[in-house]
């Protein structure tokens, strides 16, 4: 499994606070190309992330797994959870 975790690192008091985090895991393939489940939890810091409520979730098929860099993986499993989205990007920010 990879863990993506995305870390706010405070210019001011140096504390470090887990605001994100991506689960992305291997569901098969073959040694080149491969199948991931990949989701994104809910909570905006490490104790709501642990409860590993599942916010988004989709699968990344047929991925070139030797043939590109990890960060094409991410973009990959955004994309397909819809995070660049415009409308999606509307329906977050009206989240209470």
């Amino acid at each position: 499994m990879i863990v993506v975790r995305v870390e706010l690192h405070s210019a001011i008091s140096g504390k470090v606070t887990e605001i994100a985090r991506m689960l992305i895991c291997n569901i098969g393939g073959t040694n080149r190309r491969g199948n991931y489940q990949v989701e994104t939890l809910r909570g905006r810091d490490k104790e709501a992330l642990d409860r590993r409520s599942v916010n988004r979730k989709a699968v990344v098929t047929n991925y070139p797994r030797l043939d590109l860099h990890v960060w094409h993986l991410v973009a990959r499993a955004l994309l397909n959870m819809s995070y660049a989205d415009e409308k999606s990007a509307l329906t977050e920010s009206q989240e209470p």
